[in-house]
């Protein structure tokens, strides 16, 4: 079966096509067929003025039509399109996705964070972990961050903040944001210990990538201070040269830092794991769920 998941977020819009393939033990493979990410960058137009621009709706528009046209060669059968916190919070957001469905012909929802939460869980990378142990998943986006605790083998949590990076960057999170969700980690997960974290987000992929660490193997939370430390102190253009960072992640990979140290340090997580999963990989496998049933 060929799924098809599209992703819009605050910084980048994906789209994901992949192949799911099941067993007869119950299993499913999941191969990747494409995957195309475009930095919109909807978010530096709605957390400053509160509604997408012209320029970004053409450039959003352009990239349905496109993405419409890769499903349609690789035969996708299945898709499903989401929209998360930028949308959430523009004012035309409904307005655009009307334009894009009758252009297009793809439906977007737009979701809440809870139920952002909810699809990235689907990966169930927990499941397959030591069971004496809590896993905090922690997905840092450009408008929002969405954290679940998975522990004695049930969810504890789901929750979604509206800290995101591209919201730091416009220093719009007031310092109550950050005590309230400083104060909803550490009491949530005070008597779930010990913590461990799983890391997803083009973010912490790239920390990953620059760390040289092999697959399955989790970061410290001493090495993500240090690349912190390390990024901070170099601009955006340095960052891009010695790092090779594309300009839509040389900006925006300092508060993804950030966000991830806070997070960590108040739930005692010392390392974080980092699975390669997001979004679009939970909008893949909940499809598939439900079209097997």
């Amino acid at each position: 079966m060929i799924l098809a998941a599209i992703d819009i977020g605050s910084n980048a819009a994906r789209l994901l096509i992949s192949e799911a393939s099941p067993y007869k033990d119950g299993s499913v493979d999941y191969t990747k067929l494409t995957l195309l990410r475009i930095p919109l960058r909807l978010g530096f137009d709605v957390f400053e003025k509160g509604i997408i621009s012209a320029e970004k709706q053409k450039q959003l528009m352009d990239s349905m039509k496109a993405y419409k046209l890769l499903m349609d060669i690789y035969k996708v059968e299945h898709y499903r399109a989401c929209a998360t916190s930028a949308m959430r919070d523009a004012k035309n957001g409904n307005s655009i996705i009307k334009e894009v469905l009758n252009e297009t012909g793809i439906n977007i929802e737009i979701i809440g964070g809870q139920e952002e939460a909810n699809i990235i869980y689907e990966t169930h990378i927990a499941e397959n972990l030591s069971s004496n142990k809590a896993y905090l998943y922690i997905d840092v986006g450009g408008g929002s961050t969405e954290v679940t605790l998975f522990a004695d083998n049930k969810i504890v949590f789901k929750e979604s903040f509206n800290i995101g990076t591209i919201r730091l960057l416009h220093r719009s999170v007031g310092e109550e944001q950050w005590d309230h969700m400083k104060w909803y980690i550490k009491s949530h997960t005070a008597e779930y210990q010990p913590v461990v974290a799983i890391g997803s987000g083009g973010n912490i992929n790239k920390i990953f990538s620059l760390s040289k660490k092999k697959e399955g193997k989790p970061l410290s939370l001493e090495l993500l201070k240090d690349y912190h430390r390390e990024l901070s102190v170099s601009t955006i253009e340095e960052r891009m040269h010695l790092y090779n960072f594309r300009a839509d992640r040389a900006d925006v990979i300092v508060p993804a830092l950030q966000i991830f140290i806070a997070i960590m340090r108040w739930s005692g997580a010392d390392e974080i794991y980092v699975p390669r999963i997001g979004l679009a990989d939970g909008l893949i496998r909940m499809q598939y769920a439900q079209l097997s049933k």
